[in-house]
């Protein structure tokens, strides 16, 4: 017994560097960030942060970035996108285990699961040449004649690149991701489960109403999932979005994610002081954002396991 738990020991111990690996990689990829941001925080404080101002000079003292516009734009598209993936992801999951007849279920699996990893820029350029035309056509400009005293539908889709367009792709990338943990987890459920449930005189609707209930966490994590997926999307983004500082309401407005910024500005940032600095601090504006929701995500776990 001694020896067992010797060896289980040593095992651990074994281990232990991988992790420290993976961790202090972590940690000096976020270090990175903070020092290479160091120069704009030093040059306009966290203003970078809550103005909406992108003034590229060769004269330093003239440069002034602000990020507020991608931002917004980031966390925008992406609360779409979730949004739109969450009905796709949980009544795909039910349909693909509960309802889809044999000969198809496994064909629709592997649908998803190519789908999944398609290249991004496929997406993008299906979006900007397919999706957006359909969606300005069908769904804008209807809205925008009927409804535009809504301030959703208030701006004029002149050419459909918006955050709409960008929202409604990014929900349809991240589906996949989603799906597939939503899936396995209604799929690992106990057929005693199912048993119990109809033996009550359940119908197939109540049944799956409570099933899905009971797999609330691994909802949770595919959310969690789905928005961290979203907001750092960079091509597919930057075909549709309109690349524009704008805050707007309007779904049909056109504007800026970090990631499509970044994308589109860091091939000529070294040429001024201070963009470069700029850059890597939107990126860390990321991390920020992706520490919150994450935090958000563990605590309505935990609430979820206490209510238990």
């Amino acid at each position: 017994m001694k020896r067992e738990v010797g060896h289980i020991d040593t095992f651990k111990y074994f281990l232990l560097p991988f992790c420290l690996f993976v961790f202090g990689l972590f940690a000096l990829m976020l270090a990175v960030y903070f020092s290479a941001s160091i120069p704009i925080f030093q040059h306009e404080g966290l203003k970078i942060y809550t103005t909406n101002v992108w003034r590229a000079s060769e004269n330093p003292n003239k440069e002034f970035y602000g990020v507020l516009a991608a931002i917004y734009g980031s966390v925008y598209t992406s609360v779409l996108a979730v949004l739109i993936a969450l009905p796709l992801s949980i009544s795909f999951a039910v349909f693909v285990i509960d309802y889809a007849p044999k000969k198809i279920k496994e064909p629709l699996i592997v649908a998803t699961d190519v789908m999944a990893g398609l290249p991004t820029i496929i997406y993008g350029i299906w979006g900007a040449f397919v999706l957006v035309p359909i969606l300005k056509k069908y769904v804008m400009d209807p809205l925008y004649a009927h409804l535009s005293f809504i301030p959703l539908f208030s701006f004029k889709p002149v050419t459909g690149y918006s955050y709409l367009s960008a929202g409604v792709l990014l929900g349809i990338m991240v589906t996949p991701f989603a799906s597939a943990i939503i899936r396995e987890a209604y799929r690992s459920l106990p057929f005693m489960y199912r048993e119990a449930i109809y033996s009550l005189g359940a119908t197939r609707y109540e049944a799956t109403k409570i099933l899905v209930k009971e797999i609330k966490p691994a909802i949770v994590a595919g959310l969690l999932l789905a928005f961290g997926r979203a907001i750092g999307e960079t091509v597919a983004v930057s075909l549709v979005i309109g690349n524009t500082f704008n805050i707007s309401p309007s779904l049909f407005a056109p504007g800026y994610t970090i990631s499509s910024l970044i994308a589109n500005q860091f091939g000529n940032a070294f040429i001024y002081k201070y963009m470069v600095s700029a850059l890597f601090a939107a990126g860390l504006s990321l991390f920020f954002i992706g520490l919150a929701v994450n935090i958000l995500g563990i605590l309505i776990l935990r609430r979820y396991g206490h209510a238990r």
